[in-house]
């Protein structure tokens, strides 16, 4: 039986299909439920999508981007200038207090910004590389130092940097505060049970003239589960109000529910094969050939892929990196088209005849790592599939026992390529291919305040990773989303779903 027909004959079953079923509205409490298990709610300390929508909702930063314009705005700071090509000071918002009532002032930036240059267990350093430290001016005026010059700081100000307490963190400690996070957004952390369920209370001490607004809805339940069918069958089911990412094909089936609505939304993420380029998995490794990366390029038709499993507008494109980001230069890049006669004359040059065993360590729905996996056996790959909860199939990665990975970048929703090329080419543990040239010409394009100098070292790096096939961009997510009919909700480009802004109608 399909899951298709498995999951409506569930919804038979529950009967979902006579009338609509209520939803949480006269509770004043909005059901979350998705995949993920966030292993640390601090928001330093995942790299999750979901533990960026968290900290979104309960944590804010200096600074603040619209999701409608993409336009910077003042959060917990009221306003910034640049001082020099290295400094940029910032006005804090004054009166504004944290979720346990601690004032908010100077010394929490100090000590947030410090110290994640000093913790060695941040998750995503690259996020922050760009930083060399804060200093206190007074109690409500801080300078952020750059190790050089950087022009996307204000996007990471605002996107991925939200404010520890100094005081309260240092009471609890890393492992105290994980479990009883304090923030300074809209809503406030109340409960975190482990990797099972996260719940929250609207702050009413949140500062009035905030650019997020106060939330609407007073709780936030979020239940995290282990898998894509549980997730789906909890929101058929009445258990939750809201879902996202479920399997594409189960869309229509979801539209067709009395109490539900169905909407698809592209987002700046992208979906990759990567590739032991660097031969981490063993010296004799076949992926850290060139001709095998590039066979494997052609063997895949990823535009199938996109058209038919993921659907709702899904791109492929030839970069590693969305195309709406600065940088991100399609003109450049190498084009493999879906050839699988070449991809086996690759093989051959490359001394695979009859191709080689392999593994791909994935966290993707089970119709993509069939496909993929199909492909490559018809060109005499054979690909085993661990198919692993998320931060579990990351540590492969980092680990360097990988040969093949089906993963994805959201880059934070920062729209500029530094957000996403640093990541996987920057020469840290999340670097699969470790090419010295690349990674300079990646840091090059950071360090700079000329846009075409940026376009220019960005560009080599594209075209140089493409033509190696370092990584294959498989194609740009459609995020679904599934939500009680009485719930007003928006999705954003960004992939950031913003739980506050919702209401009941």
């Amino acid at each position: 039986m399909s899951l298709r027909s498995s999951l409506l004959g569930a919804v038979a079953a529950l009967g979902l299909l006579a009338g609509p079923a209520a939803a949480q509205k006269s509770a004043d409490t909005l059901r979350v439920v998705w995949w993920d298990q966030i292993p640390d709610v601090d928001p330093y300390y995942n790299e999750l999508r979901a533990g960026l929508v968290t900290h979104t909702q309960a944590f804010d930063g200096l600074l603040y981007r619209d999701p409608e314009t993409f336009q910077v705005k003042g959060a917990l700071a009221t306003g910034w200038k640049i001082i020099d090509e290295t400094t940029i000071e910032l006005a804090l918002r004054k009166g504004v207090t944290f979720h346990d009532g601690s004032p908010f002032s100077a010394d929490d930036v100090v000590y947030t910004f410090n110290g994640i240059l000093n913790d060695k267990l941040v998750s995503v350093p690259s996020n922050y590389s760009w930083m060399a430290g804060a200093e206190k001016v007074d109690d409500y005026t801080v300078r952020v130092k750059l190790k050089q010059v950087f022009p996307a700081a204000t996007e990471y100000l605002a996107m991925v940097m939200p404010i520890w307490p100094k005081a309260t963190r240092e009471r609890l400690g890393h492992d105290g505060y994980s479990k009883q996070p304090i923030g300074a957004g809209p809503y406030k952390i109340t409960r975190v049970d482990g990797s099972s369920q996260i719940e929250m209370e609207r702050y009413d001490g949140y500062y009035a003239d905030s650019p997020k607004g106060k939330a609407n809805i007073r709780r936030l339940v979020i239940h995290e589960v282990a898998d894509v069918n549980t997730a789906t069958n909890e929101l058929l089911g009445n258990k939750a109000d809201w879902t996202w990412n479920f399997i594409p094909d189960n869309f229509e089936n979801i539209s067709r529910m009395p109490a539900l609505q169905a909407v698809r939304a592209e987002t700046m993420r992208v979906n990759f094969l990567a590739m032991d380029a660097a031969g981490r998995t063993g010296a004799d490794s076949p992926l850290a050939k060139v001709k095998v990366r590039q066979a494997i390029a052609h063997a895949i038709d990823r535009k199938t892929i996109a058209d038919k499993l993921i659907m709702g507008g899904a791109r492929v494109p030839d970069t590693t990196c969305f195309p709406t980001q600065f940088g991100c230069d399609a003109t450049v890049a190498a084009h493999y088209a879906y050839d699988p006669a070449k991809a086996k004359a690759l093989l051959a040059e490359a001394g695979y005849p009859n191709g080689f065993d392999t593994e791909i360590v994935s966290y993707f729905i089970p119709q993509v790592e069939g496909a993929v996996q199909n492909y490559l056996k018809a060109v005499g790959i054979n690909a085993k599939i661990s198919h692993l909860q998320v931060s579990a199939a990351l540590r492969r990665s980092i680990d360097g026992t990988a040969p093949m990975a089906l993963t994805n970048w959201g880059s934070y929703s920062i729209n500029d390529a530094s957000a996403i090329l640093p990541y996987f080419f920057g020469g840290t543990s999340t670097d699969q291919t470790r090419d010295p040239e690349i990674t300079s010409l990646v840091k090059q394009g950071g360090a700079n305040t000329d846009p075409a100098a940026r376009k220019l070292a960005y560009s080599a790096a594209i075209k140089r990773i493409s033509e190696n096939a370092d990584m294959l961009p498989l194609y740009t997510s459609v995020t679904t989303y599934g939500f009680s009919k009485q719930l007003d909700f928006k999705p954003y480009p960004d992939e950031l779903p913003r739980f506050y802004l919702a209401k009941w109608k």
